[in-house]
């Protein structure tokens, strides 16, 4: 991930001025630029979320009442974060915003892990989900087939679970709801 270190705060302009194929970010004021997922991180992601988004956020054979969107630009006070995956409850975000970005914190959110991003996504991106009380945080690694679930209590971030390779996960938010975690990986190989 490329990291700007700034003479003055990064803006909005320089998320603007980046090539298409770049994800900006700005965090505690310094631009993050990545390249968009690699395809086995890209495929984790795509079906995470649809493994999710029909029973919470459509109802479909789940409870509903929720909102699931992939890769929402998100603008929170200062920052301009932009999880893999976020999810609100409809009491909080009953329709969507008109606007290209949501302020509205999201009550969950995941974030795939890659080399080029897993730092970041570690400290600045959960430090900051923090400050902003979204309640539960789900780190998924496709290289080391692994799912990290956090609950923030006491504005802290708690390990909740972890899962592996083809484990039965049940997790908060979405505990009513159990897949294979393998389902994300279709065509990684095991490892020994």
């Amino acid at each position: 991930m490329l990291a700007r270190k700034p003479k003055a705060l990064a803006t909005y302009a320089d998320i603007e001025a980046l090539p298409a194929n770049m994800v900006g970010q700005i965090l505690h004021g310094v631009l993050y630029a990545h390249p968009r997922p690699a395809p086995r991180h890209a495929q984790a992601y795509t079906r995470l979320v649809s493994e999710i988004d029909g029973l919470f956020d459509r109802g479909r054979g789940g409870p509903g009442g929720g909102l699931i969107l992939a890769e929402p630009e998100l603008h929170l006070g200062q920052h301009v974060v932009v999880p893999d995956i976020a999810g609100w409850r409809r009491e909080r975000l009953p329709r969507l915003p008109d606007t290209a970005c949501i302020e509205t914190s999201p009550d969950w959110v995941c974030e795939i892990l890659s080399p080029s991003t897993a730092r970041i996504d570690r400290t600045d991106k959960l430090s900051i989900y923090a400050e902003f009380k979204v309640g539960h945080c789900w780190l998924v690694d496709p290289d080391a087939l692994t799912l990290e679930v956090f609950e923030l209590l006491d504005a802290r971030w708690l390990l909740h679970s972890t899962y592996k390779e083809a484990d039965s996960v049940a997790a908060p938010p979405f505990a009513e709801h159990t897949f294979a975690l393998d389902v994300l990986w279709p065509d990684a190989q095991t490892l020994d």
